[in-house]
């Protein structure tokens, strides 16, 4: 039986792997391999990488410091996590896996606008196309940005990326927009440009993104889609942890969830969706689970 068993290897369940490795812990770590942060085609607010760094690159960095101390990463869905006497069972198809404790650090998925693959992926190499205003809102200072979505959602994330740039559109992506009253006038005192939906048949032409909406075909430096995401939560939803009416985990100062012994950390917990705080909350998991086990068994060289 391991120590304990670490779902996801993103820069949470990462730096969960080395902080355990380190604490000589036997580990293991189960990957289905589409981290969220491996789609960061540069990032430049992360503390240490004054030039940027790929996520790509910066999980490939993680996996290798977790991987001299001793940590296993295995490319493996996990299909369920049961509650099993003094540990957990992992189930990754007909295999089992056991474990003192497991670490949920999945994350979460974009909901993605409606655009053929390749045209995706050539908009978020180029920045045409960018998911986390708190991440690259500085590389779209003064430049010419679209916002797709609506509601209170959409409001606040025009508002935010106003603080970068005075134009900015905010479009809807179905019919027509849904604002009451208060956000329209948020958005007018910011001086914020609204358009209907639906909005579609993206394409990059030049050195910007183009799409069609009700006002015709506009072009935009960078788009970002403010349509939510989806929470990879179901694992420990289904094993009995509570989570928010969104899908959030519950968890306390601890990374705690409801069931003693699960743990999570990053995206997948309510909180800042960003790199250096799902770090921190890894930290901070590690450290508690290194001492839950202490505590039900001396850990001594």
């Amino acid at each position: 039986m391991d120590d304990c068993i670490i779902i996801g290897a993103g820069p949470a369940g990462l730096t969960a792997a080395i902080y355990l490795a380190r604490f000589h812990l036997s580990i293991r770590l189960f990957d289905c391999g589409n981290s969220r942060a491996a789609l960061i085609p540069c990032t430049h607010n992360h503390a240490g990488y004054p030039e940027g760094i790929r996520g790509t690159d910066l999980l490939a960095r993680m996996l290798a410091q977790a991987e001299k101390y001793g940590a296993v990463r295995e490319g493996a869905r996990v299909d369920a996590i049961e509650v099993d006497g003094d540990g957990f069972t992992v189930r990754i198809g007909d295999r089992r896996a056991r474990a003192r404790s497991v670490l949920l650090a999945t994350g979460v998925v974009n909901n993605r606008p409606k655009m053929p693959d390749q045209i995706h992926d050539e908009a978020l190499e180029a920045g045409l196309l960018r998911y986390c205003p708190i991440c690259d809102g500085y590389e779209v200072t003064d430049k010419r940005v679209g916002i797709i979505g609506t509601g209170d959602h959409g409001m606040r994330e025009a508002l935010f990326l106003r603080g970068y740039t005075k134009d900015v559109t905010l479009i809807a992506p179905g019919g027509g927009h849904e604002l009451d009253p208060k956000c329209e006038a948020a958005l007018d005192e910011a001086g914020i440009v609204r358009v209907g939906g639906p909005c579609g048949n993206y394409a990059i032409e030049g050195d910007m993104l183009a799409l069609e909406t009700v006002d015709g075909r506009m072009a935009f430096d960078s788009v970002y889609p403010a349509l939510g995401s989806v929470i990879r939560s179901e694992l420990a939803v289904a094993a009995g942890a509570n989570a928010s009416e969104d899908g959030c985990l519950e968890v306390d100062a601890h990374q705690r969830t409801s069931i003693p012994g699960l743990f999570a950390a990053g995206d997948v917990v309510k909180g800042l969706d960003q790199i250096s705080h799902a770090m921190g909350e890894a930290g901070v998991a590690a450290t508690t689970i290194r001492n839950m086990l202490a505590d039900q068994r001396s850990l001594r060289r």
